[in-house]
């Protein structure tokens, strides 16, 4: 089982002037705790489960380099970038150039958006569902063809590239992993099966169900279910104790879950907890738990 963090939250003691400090100290605390993976939010407005939309609000790619920077080894990714604000063309040079400057640590999270709010706040257009869904697919395509170095002209609905060169190539090999999150099951699941590397679901009762339809899907797409990353994003109410921590990824273990993510609540100090059940678990395996 992996383990993962999510900070979603920039709002500190002490101001603007004391993000980048705690950012990045949270950042080294989650690499050093041996963590897999390191998340934030591709969000320009604080989003409303969080709080108010007037919260500190750091843009998602600036923030992971600044981790990269000051980290070792712990993956980066958005959770998730939404389709609509970022061209493919520039989006796919933007994760690449993540990875590079990462020594190869960068994941392309995706989806198909979601909050208008911010969009018109920004003056971002905000398509209808299903365009925002067909954007989704040719984007996905647009990554697999630049990570393969494939120049050629792409012709879609809505996009047009005459030649998605990607120079530097990533280092990640064969690409960045596709981490797709959401669980419609008609598309969004669809999608998982037929382009990406991992889902990602909300850790709640339906995810057995959401796991067995993209088994369908990948039985119908002809891809190894076996192939996709699991990834679950959850929280605790409180600040868990390390015995919370171990019994909550042993229970999404045995739902299928492969990589466990957590969202730091506003005060807490996940790092550390997540990293302390990590080794106990490690002790626990070898007994046969």
């Amino acid at each position: 089982m992996r383990v993962g963090l999510q900070i979603p939250s920039f709002t500190f003691p002490g101001g603007p002037g004391q993000i980048g400090p705690a950012f990045g100290r949270m950042a080294r605390d989650a690499d050093q705790a041996g963590l897999h993976s390191l998340w934030v939010m591709d969000h320009f407005f604080q989003i409303g489960v969080v709080g108010p939309p007037e919260e500190p609000m750091l843009e998602s790619y600036s923030a992971l380099a600044y981790a990269a920077a000051l980290t070792e080894r712990i993956t980066l990714g958005t959770m998730v970038t939404g389709v609509t604000y970022r061209h493919p063309g520039i989006l796919i040079k933007t994760v690449t150039t993540l990875d590079v400057l990462s020594g190869g640590r960068a994941w392309l999270g995706i989806g198909a958006a979601w909050n208008e709010e911010e969009s018109r706040g920004l003056g971002v257009r905000f398509p209808p569902v299903a365009e925002r869904f067909e954007r989704l697919e040719e984007t996905l395509r647009i990554a697999h063809q630049m990570w393969k170095g494939d120049e050629s002209a792409f012709e879609g609905d809505h996009y047009t590239l005459e030649r998605p060169l990607n120079s530097p190539p990533a280092l990640r090999s064969p690409h960045p992993p596709i981490l797709i999150g959401g669980g419609g099951e008609k598309k969004t699941l669809r999608f998982v099966a037929r382009y990406a590397d991992a889902c990602n679901l909300f850790d709640g009762e339906e995810l057995p169900r959401k796991l067995d339809v993209l088994r369908e899907h990948c039985e119908r797409e002809g891809r190894d279910y076996a192939e996709i990353e699991k990834t679950s994003l959850g929280r605790f109410t409180g600040p868990p104790s390390v015995d919370e921590v171990v019994d909550t990824i042993g229970r999404l273990a045995e739902r299928g879950v492969d990589h466990a993510i957590f969202t730091q609540a506003t005060g807490q100090d996940l790092a550390g907890t997540l990293g302390e059940a990590l080794t106990q678990i490690e002790k626990l395996v070898p007994a046969g738990r």
